[in-house]
């Protein structure tokens, strides 16, 4: 198992943005976290891994479950933005997939909320989760689908208004690595490392959120819309901003926030 190219580009976006990522997509990728513990199982005793555990939306819950929590996360302002935030998580450290510093079958339940598909070899991902819990514990995943969804969508929309290239550039996972962003595609992933009882259900529902916040993420360099965001002279930046303005109108409710529609991955298995 070794770190890829794309490992180490995901890392470098994230770099120093656990703020930026906590004000704009940590409350989207928070919605599936109670249902992503529920089919790992974890309450009250459970000793649970929660990896990529950002801001600490997931560990934080776990917590109030009375389960007994270990985060990590591969990024440095991450790790101590959670522990700030999470001072009954048993242990909040820097580690990252597919390395992690943790002896075999020494949890009931590992948790990853959006995190396979920030990760360049996702089968070797899924596997050293599966390492880390005992026989019978079970291991819990999010991703988001593809074709992406509107809430995700949208952006691409609003670069095209603008008249922006929208390809980020930067390295991909390999083909002979990646695997379909789908139900089965992600359940295949799952079963290819050697877990069972494999299932794979589809989450949906509207994101409400601030419009300014919406914008933040991007505008602070989060995500691929913010990679096409970054370096743009600030004539296109007020493009951008015009097409977002008339583009989320659609989606604006009489108390200003947006309803904006998306979806997710939940596949959970357990280890044998």
């Amino acid at each position: 198992m070794t770190t890829t190219a794309f490992d180490e580009y995901e890392r470098s976006r994230w770099a120093g943005r656990a703020e930026a990522y906590d004000r704009s997509l940590a409350a989207l990728c928070a919605y599936p976290a109670p249902a992503l513990l529920d089919a790992a199982d974890v309450g009250a005793g459970t000793r649970v891994l929660d990896v990529g555990t950002g801001s600490g939306t997931v560990a934080g819950l776990a917590c109030a479950r009375h389960a007994t929590v270990v985060a990590v996360d591969a990024e440095p302002s991450m790790v101590e933005w959670a522990r700030d935030r999470l001072p009954s998580v048993d242990e909040v450290r820097l580690a990252s997939l597919p390395h992690l510093p943790f002896d075999s079958r020494s949890f009931d339940a590992a948790v990853a909320n959006f995190v396979i598909n920030h990760v360049g070899d996702p089968l070797a991902a899924i596997t050293e989760l599966r390492r880390v819990v005992r026989a019978g514990g079970r291991v819990a995943v999010t991703v988001w689908p593809h074709p992406p969804p509107e809430a995700q969508s949208l952006w691409g929309e609003v670069f095209d208004a603008a008249g922006v290239d929208r390809r980020a550039p930067g390295p991909t996972v390999d083909a002979d690595r990646d695997f379909p962003r789908t139900p089965d595609g992600l359940a295949g992933l799952l079963d290819q490392a050697g877990l069972t009882d494999v299932r794979c259900d589809t989450l949906t529902w509207a994101h409400r959120t601030d419009p300014e916040a919406w914008w933040s993420g991007p505008a602070n360099g989060v995500s691929k819309p913010g990679l096409v965001m970054e370096g743009q002279p600030a004539a296109v930046i007020s493009r951008i901003r015009a097409a977002y303005d008339e583009l989320t109108a659609r989606y604006r409710g009489q108390d200003g926030l947006l309803a904006l529609p998306t979806a997710a991955l939940l596949a959970t298995a357990s280890v044998p």
